[in-house]
């Protein structure tokens, strides 16, 4: 897709925003809007900062004669150009978002984002209707969790799954190396309800290549531990057989009775709901510490690990920008309250195209990572995860490495 074929002129200006975490290849998305827009005969297009607060406060930057060098450069750039928020509408918000796109000109609006920014888009659209006012409005997908409901995958997941399955094998040839040193290392990772994330730092390691055996120890929510001690015996359990421990847990890890085991008391909680607890990769070092007598250390990649450029999957950021194209391009054909897909048409070649889901079944949903992905101990993930999920890495992914014999 190029921005060079541009259909008539008069449709209006066309809003886009972006919202949630931001990740390698959101301005991917921001980009093909921009020029899907264009190319669809929109008479502007007008960029949201931070989210829908940019339309509520009217904080608007127009992206219409934007050179194509600026764009394609925005278009390789980790994070969020126009800025994201987590702005959850309240019910005079919808008033007031709907007189600001009426004064702006605007008949269409592109939100790039997760569930939350569904159930903006999707609640959007519902009030425009009762309105009577003439506003189509489409999701774009991102998130890096990967949950999203009625799409293969989500842009934002391949390229964190490239970062991680590449920073989890190095760590533990760290361990390799220097098990006297630090016999046990967690390494936490972001996400939510939903495994996707911590699945992907298994993916370095072949099931059928000769580092199987170093697999790390993968905690799922959709399998967790029955408690803290359960996490502690398969640590010691793996220490035992291989000199050394890695182990791959979630940010949100939970036992099996819905304890954090990073501590009951949420440190902060969005608008959205979401609580964000302390840490369990440094709450799980210190038991380590104290009842194993071992020690141990928390290696967390934090936002690096979504937003890292130079470890992007370039298929990764070629979707991106093919659902923010497809998305500007429905909503110029008078589509609404869609999200735009990913739909794998096949594993070897590789191959996807883009779809659509009503707004309705994707908007506060979640997406677990299915039981067929999940190895038989819940500790790891089976060969069907590594056909799903490789391809979304890019080529070469991971380079070859060796290991001395003696």
């Amino acid at each position: 897709m190029t921005a060079q074929g541009t259909g008539a002129r008069g449709r209006g200006a066309l809003l886009v925003g972006q919202s949630g975490g931001a990740t390698a290849v959101i301005n991917a998305s921001l980009v093909g809007v921009v020029e899907g827009a264009r190319a669809a005969g929109f008479d502007r297009v007008l960029g949201m900062r931070h989210g829908i607060e940019g339309l509520l406060g009217e904080d608007l930057v127009d992206l219409s004669d934007r050179p194509a060098g600026d764009l394609d450069a925005v278009r390789r750039t980790p994070s969020a150009a126009l800025g994201t928020g987590r702005h959850k509408l309240a019910e005079g918000d919808l008033e007031r978002a709907l007189a600001a796109i009426a004064r702006h000109g605007a008949t269409a609006l592109a939100y790039i984002g997760g569930n939350d920014s569904a159930d903006t888009a999707h609640r959007l659209h519902g009030a425009a209707r009762a309105a009577g006012q003439p506003l189509v409005v489409a999701a774009v997908p991102k998130t890096i969790d990967n949950d999203l409901p009625e799409t293969d995958h989500c842009p934002g997941y391949g390229s964190i799954a490239r970062f991680l399955a590449n920073a989890v094998r190095d760590a533990t040839y760290d361990s390799l190396a220097s098990p006297q040193l630090y016999p046990v290392k967690f390494v936490e990772v972001m996400g939510r309800d939903a495994g996707w994330v911590p699945a992907a730092a298994a993916l370095g390691f072949d099931p059928a290549g000769p580092e199987a055996d170093l697999a790390p120890l993968v905690y799922l929510p959709e399998r967790p531990p029955a408690d803290a001690d359960a996490v502690l015996a398969g640590v010691e359990a793996r220490v035992a057989k291989l000199g050394f421990a890695v182990a791959v847990v979630p940010e949100t890890l939970r036992d099996a009775a819905g304890r954090h085991l990073g501590g009951e008391q949420p440190e902060y909680v969005d608008a959205f709901g979401h609580a964000y607890f302390a840490s369990p990769g440094a709450a799980l070092v210190r038991l380590v510490t104290q009842r194993l007598g071992r020690r141990a250390r928390c290696d967390r990649p934090g936002t690096i690990a979504r937003m890292s450029g130079a470890l992007a999957s370039t298929v990764d950021r070629d979707e991106a920008y093919r659902v923010g194209w497809t998305a500007a391009e429905r909503l110029a054909a008078g589509a609404s309250d869609l999200m735009t897909t990913l739909v794998r048409t096949g594993d070897d070649p590789y191959g996807c195209e883009i779809g659509e889901a009503p707004l309705a079944a994707v908007a506060n949903r979640v997406r677990p990572l299915p039981d067929a992905f999940v190895a038989p101990d819940g500790r790891g993930v089976t060969p069907a995860f590594f056909a799903y999920a490789l391809p979304l890495l890019g080529p070469d992914p991971l380079p070859e490495y060796g290991r001395l014999t003696v």
